[in-house]
């Protein structure tokens, strides 16, 4: 996620934050499952059909519970005709003006509200308008700064903490509102509510994010310290703001004057409401929804604090490619609810006090996969748990001699594999956490017989392995480069030979020890590299296999290192590098899976 900083600026008091930007993303029309086209699942919409079409993303924020003590609830009323927009300019405390369209609903109010605060077009969020309108709700949709009819500069989630606050608070002020606010949206709109959320403005009640980060620096613009070349690049150029990214490349090491507003995970207590995250197994912020749910659960200010609630799914960015779920996995599965519904039993409970249920319910649902060829496979299926992560084994499989994949330690006193990495040869991207390329568990035979790709596999499986939770790789690694990045995947092999990638991140070498500082290599050295491939939960199939894959690239979905050890994207010079990977006794590279269960 590119980050953005607006040096010496302040937003009367409340300095600009520096945020950064996301690749966030456009759905489009598709077909989602269990779901009829009228008030049809926007959650499922989004996450299966978010596609390249900026005008047609869909996403909304909730906000935080006032109580009846402490809510200014206007005495006046107001009458309105079903659904008949107005446009106003809502003033910014710097005086810029933010267009902003309103429905509201038959009858006099005042209502609760939901708003949609987004840069991609207040009319592409107002299709559903109806949806709320007809269940008592306010619906304001809002263009940030400098996108489409706001005034000002648009500067990607630069401003939308104190724009975020601004426009709660002048919601609240309305005739036609109650003063309860609730923010409502997917990527770059989920997004914009979390900021909002981290102002803390007085009538935010509740909100319902969906598939959106939790850190700027760590989920966005990189990952374990690489460039996320293929969502950032593609999304400024299609927001007409590429020169955000000479300011990324310019802060490629955590600098915390830069990234510190931006980071949630540091400033998980001041958000003082409950929020739903919703999130994706192959989502790319998939982590993001996770840990907020975590953080805010235990950290959470006010009603923030155990009123958390998180639902993951086999969704992604968009459509999946190659596999197909069952039709179980679609939101409408558990109990009957769509996502439109949950989201509207979320605001009924928070924005109007209706005792639903919805608090009665386990926090947290997920979706265990499993293998989609064998419908008598175990997984497939939605699960509840009270918390996250569920209980597990966190077990070792060590790289082994020969490509094995095994829980027992290696008995090599010294063992190695190594390959030469090329940046003008890099392993292409096939599936995955993307935004604009093609996503989710592709079969990676698909890349070719390459030598700098190592495979390490489990024998067949004699009985099913339920993994979920966050995997992590520990590779011991030499390089005759100063600096370079290892890759690392988790892959379900089927028995048919088919190699579905399940999780999958990286490591620059030069921030192993951190990323706020660089250590680079010494020719000779092996070091110890964590690799952190984020969250899933997946049953592997008896008769299938475990694999890890260990590489230097995955292009474009990770910008290539150039191994020279300059700064980022410094020059175009390039070095071949010589990496290895040991696996002996005294360097066990592994994986570090958390296995809930073996299956008898």
């Amino acid at each position: 996620m590119l980050l953005y900083r607006p040096f010496g600026s302040q937003h009367d008091g409340l300095t600009r934050c520096r945020l950064t930007l996301p690749g966030i993303l456009n759905p489009t029309k598709g077909k989602s499952r269990n779901l009829k086209m009228t008030s049809r699942n926007v959650v499922g919409r989004i996450l299966r059909n978010i596609f390249l079409v900026p005008t047609l993303i869909i996403v909304f924020s909730l906000g935080s519970f006032i109580t009846a003590s402490s809510q200014q609830t206007p005495t006046t009323t107001q009458t309105a005709q079903a659904a008949q927009p107005s446009e106003q300019m809502a003033p910014m405390r710097d005086g810029v003006k933010l267009s902003t369209i309103i429905y509201l609903p038959e009858g006099k109010g005042p209502w609760p509200v939901v708003l949609v605060r987004t840069p991609y077009g207040k009319v592409s969020q107002t299709r559903l308008h109806t949806t709320w309108t007809k269940a008592g709700f306010a619906f304001v949709a809002q263009d940030c700064r400098g996108t489409f009819q706001s005034e000002g500069k648009y500067r990607p989630f630069a401003d939308d903490q104190a724009d975020g606050y601004d426009t709660v608070e002048w919601i609240a002020k309305q005739p036609w509102s109650n003063g309860r606010v609730g923010m409502f949206g997917a990527s770059a709109m989920g997004i914009a509510a979390n900021l909002a959320a981290l102002a803390n403005p007085p009538h935010l009640v509740a909100a319902f994010v969906m598939v959106a980060r939790s850190s700027a620096y760590e989920q966005s613009s990189f990952m374990g310290g690489v460039f996320r070349k293929e969502m950032n690049e593609d999304w400024l150029k299609r927001q007409k703001a590429e020169w955000v990214l000479e300011e990324t490349f310019k802060h490629q090491d955590y600098d915390a004057d830069y990234y510190e507003r931006s980071e949630m995970p540091r400033h998980w207590e001041q958000v003082q409401v409950p929020i739903y995250n919703y999130g994706g197994w192959y989502d790319i912020f998939n982590q993001g929804n996770i840990d907020n749910f975590v953080g805010l659960q235990m950290k959470a200010g006010g009603l923030g604090a155990g009123n958390q609630k998180l639902i993951m799914g086999p969704w992604g960015h968009g459509q999946l490619e190659e596999v197909k779920y069952p039709a179980n996995s679609g939101v409408g599965a558990f109990g009957g609810t769509l996502s439109s519904e949950l989201a509207m039993r979320w605001f009924d409970y928070w924005l109007k006090g209706t005792d639903n249920g919805i608090m009665d319910e386990p926090p947290v649902r997920y979706y265990v996969m499993g293998d989609v060829t064998d419908g008598k496979a175990p997984g497939n299926e939605w699960r509840t748990a009270l918390a996250w992560p569920v209980p597990a084994k966190i077990t070792s499989y060590f790289l082994s001699p020969g490509g094995i994949l095994s829980e027992k330690l290696p008995q090599e006193q010294e063992s190695a594999d190594s390959y030469k990495y090329d940046p003008n040869n890099p392993v292409p991207t096939i599936g995955g956490a993307n935004l604009f390329q093609k996503k989710g568990p592709m079969d990676q035979r698909a890349i070719g017989e390459r030598k700098d790709v190592l495979k390490f596999v489990t024998p067949v499986l004699q009985a099913p392995v339920e993994v979920t939770g966050r995997v992590t790789v520990e590779l011991w690694a030499e390089s005759d480069a100063p600096d370079t990045d290892f890759m690392a995947k988790l892959v379900d092999v089927y028995p048919d030979g088919s190699e579905r990638l399940v999780l999958d991140s990286a490591i620059r070498a030069r921030f192993r020890e951190g990323f706020d500082h660089e250590v680079f290599m010494k020719k000779g050295g092996v070091y110890k590299f964590k690799i952190d491939l984020w969250s899933t939960s997946l049953i592997f199939n008896k008769g299938h296999r475990i694999a890890i894959h260990v590489s230097s690239s995955n292009d474009p979905r990770f910008d290539p290192n150039p191994n020279t050890g300059k700064p980022l994207r410094a020059d175009k010079q390039t070095q071949v590098a010589t990496n290895s990977i040991h696996h002996d006794r005294v360097h066990p590279s592994r994986a570090l899976l958390p296995v809930v269960r073996v299956y008898n």
